[in-house]
């Protein structure tokens, strides 16, 4: 007679630092640049029109503003809607699953700014010494 553990497939660990795991693709989307960017306008505004955004986040090209949105997008962070309007509007807006990444990402930009002075004069104590190499 088959038991559960006989039928239940053991639920598989999503470890990021094992390679080929699907979770170090999510981490390395959500750790860009652009990303992180990107989910932060959409989280502190709402929904936002393409130029909105790339207004608002200076020096971000438009294809790779397009690039960020359609993974964000197929990843399930962001929502894209069309409007049926003339001229066509679309918008991008956070998904439930992209509202959880609020949190984390405002912990990971306050520490980036009230860090910034100790982490540029690293880079310059490390820069000097590398010059005198």
């Amino acid at each position: 007679m088959a038991t559960a553990e006989d039928v239940i497939e053991p639920i598989p660990s999503w470890d990021p630092y094992a390679r080929g795991c699907p979770s170090r693709d999510v981490l390395d989307q959500i750790g860009s640049k652009w990303a992180v960017l990107v989910l932060g306008e959409l989280g502190k505004h709402g929904a936002c029109r393409f130029t909105q955004l790339r207004q608002r986040l200076a020096g971000v090209s438009e294809k790779m503003l397009t690039q960020t949105l359609r993974t964000l997008e197929r990843d399930g962070l962001v929502l894209r809607t069309v409007y049926p309007e003339v001229p066509t509007r679309v918008e991008y807006e956070l998904t439930p699953l992209g509202q959880t990444l609020r949190g984390p990402l405002r912990a990971l930009t306050e520490w980036s700014v009230g860090h910034i002075e100790e982490v540029l004069a690293a880079r310059e104590e490390y820069d000097d010494r590398a010059a005198k190499r």
